[in-house]
């Protein structure tokens, strides 16, 4: 039986490197695609199969698909994972930056989408997996770019199930809480680099000690934990639509949807500004 093809994006560390792994070892024919080929030399120690991707420039993305349909001839995964956070006040943030955000976030994950999906459709199988985050149901000062970028991720991927379906082709969202990477140093560092010297600069500072407190703490998962749910979802034979990783995930999912908007933003504030 030939082996399953997976495409997974933000491939070169964390959560997309593991799963790179992960999927190798049940057995896939794996491409982990970055900007960042020269982190990627473990990966292809391990068989797999190493590319550059810029979610930023169409013609990457299309040469990546291509390569990989010319070489295997099907494409049977992709695991939409990278992306990057923009942290800072909505006032501040200049607006080359949050386009940048949307860009990765929600246009990359979007196209190479698009890409795989005539593939999939015409094989009647397929399956997509998006990272999204609890950032697509919560709020967060200071995260509002990062956490309207996966708003629209998860809207995007609802519409997408149902569009999908009919053709047999699966899209699920990954929800991770807080996990432990060097992901969340850039952004909490990032945030007190664009507020400085703003009026919100004695916040965001705050905002930064708590940032790295939660993403630190025994209630953040590792990376490998993320990695496994998502291999779960690659692979269960009949997928949920959404995955929450970790209980704090759940919890905090649950919370903003049952609790009075005002009553989680003073929870929020005491979090963040009590410092």
């Amino acid at each position: 039986m030939t082996a399953p093809v997976a495409i997974v994006t933000g491939g070169s560390s964390g959560i997309g490197e593991l799963t790179a792994h992960r999927l190798k070892e049940r057995g896939y024919t794996v491409y982990a695609a970055a900007r960042r080929t020269d982190r990627m030399k473990g990966l292809q120690r391990s068989g797999i199969h190493t590319r550059a991707l810029d979610l930023t420039v169409d013609r990457s993305m299309q040469d990546l698909v291509d390569t990989v349909v010319a070489e295997q001839g099907r494409i049977d995964l992709l695991i939409n994972n990278a992306g990057f956070g923009a942290f800072g006040a909505v006032e501040t943030v200049p607006m080359r930056d949050a386009r940048a955000q949307f860009e990765v976030n929600v246009f990359g994950l979007a196209r190479m989408t698009q890409l795989v999906l005539p593939q999939m459709r015409s094989a009647g199988t397929g399956r997509v997996v998006n990272v999204s985050s609890i950032a697509g149901y919560v709020a967060e000062p200071y995260g509002a770019w990062y956490h309207a970028s996966k708003h629209a991720v998860e809207g995007l991927s609802d519409c997408l199930r149902m569009e999908m379906k009919p053709f047999g082709v699966d899209v699920i969202l990954v929800e991770p809480g807080p996990v432990r990477t060097e992901w969340n140093a850039i952004a909490a560092d990032s945030l007190v680099k664009s507020s400085k010297g703003t009026p919100y600069a004695k916040h965001a500072k705050a905002t930064r000690r708590a940032l790295r407190a939660m993403n630190s703490g025994v209630l953040a998962v590792p990376a490998s934990r993320v990695a496994d749910v998502i291999v779960r979802a690659a692979t269960d034979d009949k997928p949920r639509a959404r995955y929450p990783v970790g209980r704090r995930a759940a919890a905090i999912i649950t919370a903003a949807k049952y609790l009075p908007t005002r009553a989680v933003d003073a929870v929020t504030g005491l979090l963040y500004f009590a410092r």
